[in-house]
């Protein structure tokens, strides 16, 4: 009789699980799999004037001639004066924001980059790739995946059209899922990019495609109506950009 009950539950828990998985039509698909996000660049020019911006509010601009890393990630900037062309140092504890070019060498890589790809054709933009716009540094305070002591780093927003309640950040040292390639023909498959820094509320944590539904309740659980549309089963890491962007959209409507 106990087995009984236990499978008629169990039926009962299958059967409310499956009816609240939504399925969603190729169109559907095919939008939510475009990547909405900037692209993330590593290296900022040195032939462009930079920005950089201290928290005591004093704002200072030149050509930023070297920076220093920390398991990818900024923490040392040089800074070549455009007037005086005097060289300063700033650390990244010492800058609220900073505004930079990305460089022309790293652009043509990730220009190379995209055409060995066929999946980027359908959802990625070229021109995110050779942006000609200044790219958008701020600090924060992180734990380089989620196992370091916290430290400032000056990381890239790389939604800030739809920052307002989730920022995203780049992760220099992010992994792509592998794709396959025949006969030296361009990649099938692959290229989504595995993890991010995410910021939502006080929390900055790393954020990778393997803890996305762990995290799924605390990045969109306190809007139900979107969560009613994009329930965590019937959504996958490939549409993150999207479903940030969505849930940002949703709650400022």
């Amino acid at each position: 009789m106990k087995l009984k009950t236990f499978l008629l539950v169990f039926c009962m828990i299958s059967t409310t699980a499956f009816a609240q998985k939504v399925k969603y039509s190729k169109e559907d698909i095919k939008k939510m799999e475009l990547y909405l996000f900037n692209e993330g660049f590593n290296t900022p020019s040195p032939r462009k004037t930079s920005t950089v911006i201290l928290k005591d509010g004093t704002t200072h601009k030149g050509f930023c001639s070297k920076i220093d890393t920390k398991k990818g990630q900024i923490f040392e900037v040089s800074l070549k004066d455009s007037l005086t062309k005097k060289s300063e140092i700033f650390n990244a504890d010492e800058i609220a924001e900073m505004y930079v070019y990305p460089s022309n060498v790293e652009k043509f890589a990730k220009v190379a980059k995209y055409m060995g790809n066929i999946r980027n054709y359908s959802t990625k933009k070229l021109t995110k790739n050779t942006n000609k716009d200044r790219i958008y540094f701020v600090n924060q305070t992180v734990s380089l995946k989620n196992k370091k002591d916290d430290k400032e780093f000056l990381m890239q927003v790389i939604n800030p059209e739809f920052d307002d309640i989730i920022s995203v950040y780049h992760d220099p040292r992010a992994k792509e899922t592998s794709g396959f390639s025949i006969g030296g023909s361009p990649q099938l498959g692959g290229g989504v990019i595995k993890s991010y820094y995410v910021k939502k509320g006080d929390k900055v944590m790393w954020l990778h495609k393997d803890n996305f539904e762990d995290n799924y309740d605390f990045l969109f659980g306190d809007n139900a109506e979107f969560m009613k549309k994009y329930p965590k089963n019937s959504v996958e890491w490939d549409y993150f950009s999207f479903l940030v962007h969505e849930y940002t959209e949703m709650n400022n409507g």
